[in-house]
């Protein structure tokens, strides 16, 4: 018998573990792996992106699935606590660009390790190996302990699932969570790609794979012909379409059924379309002798400015002293609004993080108890909450995972106090 037992050891979990812990309890950790920490060696590339050091309003606008339902959880442990909370245990930290926050070191291991520390230091019981199979209720309906797939029973007072969502299947992100919250009443939402790259219905980015845009400015439009999304920044072209920090951060402001959805790339963002087409004419009247390929060659990379004479439908072998007043201006409009349209997002098992879930209604947001099953918590990516690249997920995990720790001990605690454990938080 312990008192609570965290599901999944991962960002939130390890975090929901350590709060519980401080607060007093006695916690077990039940992890499917070989190792704690699988995603997080993974995130920022290796680096780990630990938090984003921007205010409350930009962490808030940065949540793209219920961001009202977080306010709770990042007052509980918010991106400045995080920071605290790395740097007083030996990892210190830097900013990067955009409030970005990763370890000195740029080793994703030092985040997992200090976790790793605070777990042993707080004495809590980590079983690696252990896959979770289902949820024990007792009598009156409320959590009660887990049964594992061979047949070991645990039971607890509190129960917290932060088994993540299924981006990244390879880590043990396989959905295990959702269908224990199914199976005892919880609502879900469909699990979704999100923070992926995007495949479209042209092909003329294929034979662009690989190549890197700085710089450049993309934009959608919903099926009324309203932007929804304008932002400057980097694009990769691949072999099916379009990847990078601009698609992926688009990913996960598409509706749920992408295809058909409009995009234009600019390529050029700083230049109106008057004054790119005076930068034309200037190098048509200079260079009038030679061919159309060589002048695209001093607006775009070689490639890029041959898929944009394509589109206009102008040959690159055309003399610059031929081209019409109309292919001019049909250049200029491409070089301004590169047509895209969204075929699909790549799949969960390339994605960043899943955007569904829990339903955030069957959660209280004070606590992450669950509204259904008393003594039953939810933290981290298992709930219908996402955000934008840029250390946002991660925060969401820390901060519900602190929440759901410490609200679960308060509450399988006999005399329901906290912090009479091994040390504050």
């Amino acid at each position: 018998m312990t008192d609570i037992i965290v599901i999944g050891g991962g960002a939130a979990g390890m975090m929901a573990a350590v709060c519980a812990a401080q607060a007093g309890a006695r916690v077990t950790l039940l992890e499917r792996n070989e190792k704690l920490g699988k995603k997080i060696y993974i995130t920022g590339k290796g680096r780990c992106n630990v938090t984003n050091a921007a205010d409350e309003d930009t962490l808030m606008r940065n949540i793209m699935r219920n961001p009202r339902f977080c306010y709770a959880a990042l007052s509980a442990l918010d991106n400045r606590g995080i920071m605290a909370f790395f740097e007083e245990r030996g990892v210190p930290l830097k900013i990067e660009r955009g409030e970005r926050v990763f370890p000195v070191s740029d080793h994703a291991s030092d985040i997992t390790r200090a976790l790793e520390r605070e777990l042993t230091r707080l004495n809590v019981n980590v079983r690696l190996n252990t896959r979770v199979q289902e949820l024990m209720l007792d009598e009156s309906g409320a959590a009660a302990g887990v049964v594992t797939d061979r047949g070991q029973m645990y039971g607890a007072k509190a129960v917290i699932v932060a088994t993540g969502g299924q981006s990244y299947p390879s880590t043990g992100s396989t959905g295990d969570g959702w269908a224990m919250a199914e199976a005892t009443g919880h609502r879900t939402k469909p699990p979704l790609p999100a923070l992926t790259s995007i495949e479209t219905e042209e092909d003329w980015p294929f034979s662009l794979s690989g190549l890197s845009l700085k710089n450049v400015a993309l934009s959608a439009c919903n099926a009324r012909g309203k932007r929804f999304y304008h932002e400057q920044g980097e694009l990769l072209m691949t072999h099916f379409g379009i990847s990078g920090p601009l698609a992926l951060t688009l990913s996960s402001m598409l509706p749920e059924e992408p295809a058909g959805t409009r995009l234009a790339l600019d390529l050029k963002p700083a230049l109106d379309e008057a004054t790119l087409d005076r930068r034309l004419v200037r190098d048509l009247t200079e260079q009038s002798r030679k061919q159309m390929a060589s002048i695209m060659d001093g607006l775009e990379p070689h490639a890029l400015g041959l898929a944009v004479l394509e589109l206009a439908g102008i040959s690159p072998a055309l003399p610059a002293n031929a081209l019409t007043q109309e292919g001019r201006r049909q250049i200029v409009r491409l070089l301004k609004a590169m047509p895209l349209t969204v075929k699909k997002l790549r799949g969960l098992e390339e994605a960043i993080v899943t955007r569904g879930g829990v339903a955030t209604a069957d959660i209280n947001p004070s606590t992450m108890e669950s509204k259904r099953v008393p003594g039953l918590y939810f933290a981290g990516e298992t709930i219908d909450i996402d955000a934008l690249t840029g250390g946002f997920n991660l925060t969401l995990a820390f901060s519900t995972g602190a929440l759901a720790g410490r609200c679960a001990a308060g509450a399988a605690l006999e005399d329901g106090e906290w912090g009479m454990g091994n040390g504050e938080f």
